[in-house]
């Protein structure tokens, strides 16, 4: 289909889904819901481009599932969204969708893209069934329409009917309100929109996230530097140098951090929280540990376990490891006994064996957040 263009929209805050992980982001298998839903449409339809909006901090990851798809990012509305998803469309039509209505039929589709060309916008819809009371008085149920998602249009009539600051809920109602034709098709049951956790029961073609454990390793290094505050593991340190670094320097979470992004294919803490922005300086590395934790939650992650060897020949980590088992776990929300840490030497070897810097590598281990029994 040359002339037509898909825009999935997936930028929106997941408010009233009221679960740990973004709705956009529960595992189908190991598909997160908004590319499921994109390539349920894509794979059975050749569209001339596929642009999917997401929230500016996940689009990174988003980018690492795919070269192909066009991702931008999304506002704080639904509408603004969409209106800087049509800047990129190139195409006379548009279809419009939602990465909380992954399963859509090919029936309805059908449906659609025979009224293409014929209105400036198709739009499929559900009957009531039920006595429908509006404003305390009962109306007539057959003149009620409950709107669907995907909605096909007109590219040029979408684009100039959002030119406005009136905040519309679907595309049909902005196109309506500046006298454009709208073409109903019909609906279907089995297209329902994900809202809330309990409406999970209900759309039966989304299988349980895959039971994969995923593992992570990190690694990092700083020298010592007189004068400064240590920080490792999440614990102030008793001696008279700290580590050489942007941040705090706690080298520890460094690895551990790594481990975690490795595990989750997010990249490295360098993309996160590059050296050369001003806003890490001197930062407390566990509140870049927090970020990430929150990020991995947010995008359908669960933390399990973590193991850590720290290798130094000074300072001595004895007295200091149940200390950092309880911390990192406290930020990880995981239990102290799934944090272990381990301090070893390197036999007087190497620049860490003449007490110049410490050295630290860390394994994580993730899983999908399991929203199929919560």
């Amino acid at each position: 289909m040359p002339d037509l263009t898909l825009v999935m929209l997936g930028a929106g805050t997941s408010s009233r889904f009221n679960q740990k992980a973004k709705k956009q982001w529960l595992r189908i298998l190991d598909t997160p819901l908004w590319l499921y839903a994109t390539q349920n449409l894509a794979q059975k339809y050749p569209f001339a481009q596929i642009i999917v909006t997401g929230s500016k901090d996940e689009i990174p990851y988003m980018k690492k599932f795919s070269d192909t798809l066009i991702i931008v990012e999304g506002g704080e509305t639904r509408q603004a969204s969409l209106s800087n998803a049509l800047l990129h469309v190139k195409t006379p039509f548009v279809l419009v969708s939602d990465s909380a209505r992954p399963c859509i039929s090919e029936a309805m589709m059908e449906r659609l893209l025979e009224r293409k060309g014929h209105c400036d916008i198709a739009v499929p819809y559900l009957n009531v069934v039920d006595t429908v009371v509006y404003d305390e008085k009962t109306i007539n149920r057959d003149e009620v329409k409950l709107i669907q998602t995907p909605q096909l249009s007109s590219t040029a009539m979408l684009k100039k009917a959002l030119e406005t600051t009136i905040q519309y809920t679907d595309d049909s109602s902005a196109i309506k309100a500046m006298g454009g034709i709208v073409c109903f098709v019909q609906g279907d049951e089995r297209a329902k929109k994900l809202t809330c956790k309990e409406d999970l029961k209900h759309i039966p073609c989304l299988k349980a996230p895959s039971s994969n454990l995923f593992i992570g390793n990190g690694f990092d290094v700083h020298s010592f530097e007189e004068g400064k505050v240590m920080m490792l593991g999440g614990i102030k340190i008793d001696s008279d140098v700290g580590f050489k670094a942007h941040s705090d320097g706690d080298v520890a979470i460094h690895a551990l951090i790594d481990a975690l992004l490795g595990a989750s294919g997010a990249g490295d803490i360098g993309e996160l929280f590059p050296d050369c922005d001003e806003n890490y300086k001197d930062i407390d590395s566990k509140v870049l540990l927090k970020k990430v934790c929150d990020f991995l939650e947010k995008v359908g992650f669960e933390v399990v376990h973590c193991d850590i060897t720290i290798m130094a020949e000074f300072p001595r980590l004895s007295p200091f490891k149940d200390a950092m088992r309880f911390c990192l776990a406290n930020i990880m929300d995981i239990s102290p006994v799934h944090v272990n840490i381990k301090a070893t030497t390197t036999e007087k070897l190497g620049f860490i064996g003449r007490k110049e810097g410490v050295g630290v590598s860390a394994v994580a281990t993730l899983k999908y957040y399991d929203w199929k029994n919560v």
